[in-house]
């Protein structure tokens, strides 16, 4: 339980329909009183709200714990810090508090305040509006940092970070990934649940999607989009996913290869080669231009033996 919260720090038109979706979803429990089938769920415990009962059903979590929250900013340029022609580096910058459903609304209508929705007319002269980020897979990511990330002690002042730059999105939210799940399983295998209270109240007060399933929709939504796949960053106790603007298939790529391979005619790091073409992420960039390269043996490494060396660097 939480120090100071009592059941009334609960809405009670949050838990009248918190109870009635459950004792839909979950017929076993319909004979319960209401306070032994919230305690059933890890929404109350002895009588009193539990962090779980908060985030769902409370009438202001942040009473609490301040840093629950996404932090949501959109900078002038490809990284914090540069200044735009009117001087200031931030264009839009909120601070988004409430329930995990609040903040879920909260957070969306940030991100659709705040991009570019292009309008397409197609060969029969219909009219659809195309946004920079596919809305589905950008809930997805917010639902998912917001349900996953670490809320222990350890990490209860630190936010969810949204930050909207001019090529990209990034999403990070504390707490790495978490059990034995690493990068390379996501979306392909069923991964331990870090907040198995939370998930389970969020699946009956809203639609969600765990990582295993939502991970696709995720990838699935980006491609539909024309747009390179996610890039899934986690380290030190931190989970980064980044969305990057530019579509998959661009008039220039084989400019951009060529540039690639007469960059490369100098053995070149990682480093270089992202910031030389513009990507603040040097994995991804390697990832998606140069292992293509390396395949069709156009590019080659300097310590084949050791793919994943900090000497690393690549040559054509």
């Amino acid at each position: 339980t939480i120090e100071r919260a009592t059941v009334e720090n609960l809405k009670t038109d949050n838990i009248a329909e918190y109870l009635i979706k459950l004792r839909r979803e979950k017929p076993n429990l319909i004979n319960l009183e209401d306070e032994r089938m919230l305690e059933t769920q890890g929404i109350m415990q002895d009588g009193l709200p539990t962090l779980t009962g908060l985030l769902i059903l409370g009438t202001y979590p942040q009473e609490f714990f301040p840093q629950l929250s996404v932090t949501a900013m959109v900078v002038q340029g490809k990284k914090i810090g540069e200044i735009g022609d009117d001087g200031d580096g931030f264009i839009d910058n909120k601070r988004i508090e409430g329930t995990i459903s609040e903040m879920l609304d909260g957070t969306l209508a940030f991100v659709r305040r705040n991009m570019k929705v292009k309008t397409i007319i197609n060969e029969e002269g219909i009219r659809a509006d195309k946004p920079e980020y596919p809305i589905k897979a950008v809930r997805e990511i917010i639902l998912n940092s917001l349900i996953h990330r670490d809320y222990s002690v350890h990490t209860d002042r630190s936010p969810v970070r949204l930050v909207m730059y001019e090529d990209r999105m990034e999403l990070e939210n504390p707490g790495g990934l978490y059990g034995r799940i690493t990068i390379d399983d996501l979306g392909k295998t069923s991964a331990d649940t870090r907040n198995p209270y939370l998930a389970g109240a969020l699946e009956i007060m809203i639609d969600t999607e765990n990582r295993f399933s939502g991970i696709p929709t995720i990838v699935a939504e980006l491609k539909k989009a024309g747009m390179p796949a996610p890039v899934f960053i986690d380290r030190r106790e931190v989970f980064k996913v980044i969305f990057y603007k530019q579509t998959a298939v661009q008039p220039k790529e084989v400019d951009i290869t060529q540039e690639i391979l007469s960059y490369c005619v100098t053995p070149r790091s990682r480093e270089e080669l992202a910031d030389e073409f513009g990507f603040s992420t040097p994995s991804y960039f390697i990832k998606t231009y140069i292992y293509p390269l390396m395949e069709d043996g156009k590019i080659k490494m300097t310590i084949p033996d050791k793919p994943k060396s900090k000497f690393q660097k690549y040559y054509s």
